[in-house]
């Protein structure tokens, strides 16, 4: 995972020195499952920690994966809705079909997304 902010440099173009220090209290069990997540990525839980904070903190990209996959579903939903319509007619797709039908759900997925989003939202905010 690399940090979600500009790498800064000192005058002899290395890394700056970490000199702050940042303490929190929490229980033996949450330790022990912070641990056990370090493990799993082969980091000190320190090491693991702060990749963590420094990642989320600077806008990590758990919004942008959450988007990315919202978009995906929505793709897989528009190929669905316009493949089967045909099928269920008892037509056969042909592949030209097919590609089409992926091409056109590559080119709108990320509109159809944004619109459906915004149209959840909208409820909300009256």
């Amino acid at each position: 995972m690399q940090d979600a902010f500009p790498l800064e440099q000192n005058e002899n173009g290395k890394p700056p020195s970490k000199t702050r220090i940042l303490g929190l209290r929490i229980s033996e069990s949450e330790y022990a499952a912070l641990e056990r997540r370090a493990w799993r990525a082969g980091k000190t839980v320190a090491d693991w920690a702060r990749e963590v904070l420094l990642h989320n903190g600077y806008g990590g990209n758990a919004g942008t994966l959450q988007a990315h996959m919202f978009t995906e579903l929505v793709a897989i939903e528009l190929t669905i809705m316009n493949a089967l319509e045909p099928l269920l007619r008892g037509e056969k797709l042909s592949r030209e079909q097919a590609a089409q039908i992926f091409r056109e759900v590559q080119a709108t997925k990320a509109v159809r997304a944004h619109e459906i989003l915004a149209k959840r939202k909208q409820p909300e905010e009256n």
